[in-house]
């Protein structure tokens, strides 16, 4: 039979719950917002990274020289600004700067050009991976938060029960109600970011393998470039 003035409906037990798991339901729930908003960016970056790369691939596998390709990556502000083409950008301008200050060494330009990509790569990955840390944290933490007001609903509900002499389910039933109420939000907080972080993780460590394949090609070719021009006839 059905306790009388036990109210369980759902914003009911949020409004009834403690103040602490109060708390730690709005700093869950404002842990799944800020996930959810790192996951809509990131998936617009990545989206548009591996878009770039491919068109990248495409103007590097028609290129007649480097050259060419770096006159025409020039050209296209928007384009050299991010990604490969601009790790590949910031290599040859700098290989030109070098060369343009009477540094005729063809191995020495090379190493010049090789660095600046490396740089130029290591801050890509930094852009394409910012907020993935928070992802990574939201998933790690949000399940313990939530644990936490768990165990403290059932402390205040083993609690009710020790004033009286007979237990009845509406002492019991509101600071329990609470306790699953917090872990479930752990849990709709936890495991979207989760799966999130795994996701892009993936395609960011795929992004960065396939930076590292052309950034290696375009040294090659570079040296090659650097000898053909520079080495003394």
């Amino acid at each position: 039979m059905t306790e009388v003035g036990v109210s369980m409906d759902f914003w009911d037990l949020i409004a009834g719950a403690t103040l602490l798991v109060q708390m730690i339901m709005a700093l869950l729930l404002s842990a799944s917002l800020v996930s959810w908003v790192i996951i809509f960016q990131r998936r617009a970056v990545l989206g548009k990274a591996e878009r770039d790369l491919g068109d990248f691939e495409q103007a590097f596998r028609q290129r007649d020289s480097l050259e060419s390709l770096f006159v025409a990556l020039t050209r296209d502000k928007q384009r050299s600004s991010v990604g490969m083409a601009w790790v590949f950008e910031s290599g040859m301008r700098e290989f030109h700067r070098q060369a343009a200050r009477g540094r005729s060494d063809p191995e020495r330009l090379v190493e010049v050009g090789r660095r600046e990509m490396r740089l130029a790569q290591m801050n890509e990955m930094d852009r394409l991976e910012g907020g993935l840390a928070w992802l990574a944290t939201i998933g790690s933490v949000s399940p313990y938060v939530g644990l936490f007001g768990t165990v403290w609903g059932i402390m205040n509900s083993f609690r009710a029960l020790g004033n009286v002499e007979s237990a009845t389910l509406s002492l019991v039933a509101p600071g329990i109600a609470e306790a699953l109420i917090a872990t479930a939000m752990g849990l709709f907080a936890a495991i979207p970011a989760v799966i999130a972080y795994n996701r892009f993780a993936s395609r960011v460590g795929n992004l960065e393998a396939r930076f590292q394949a052309y950034r290696e090609e375009c040294v090659t070719l570079l040296r090659e470039h650097a000898h053909l021009d520079l080495d003394p006839k």
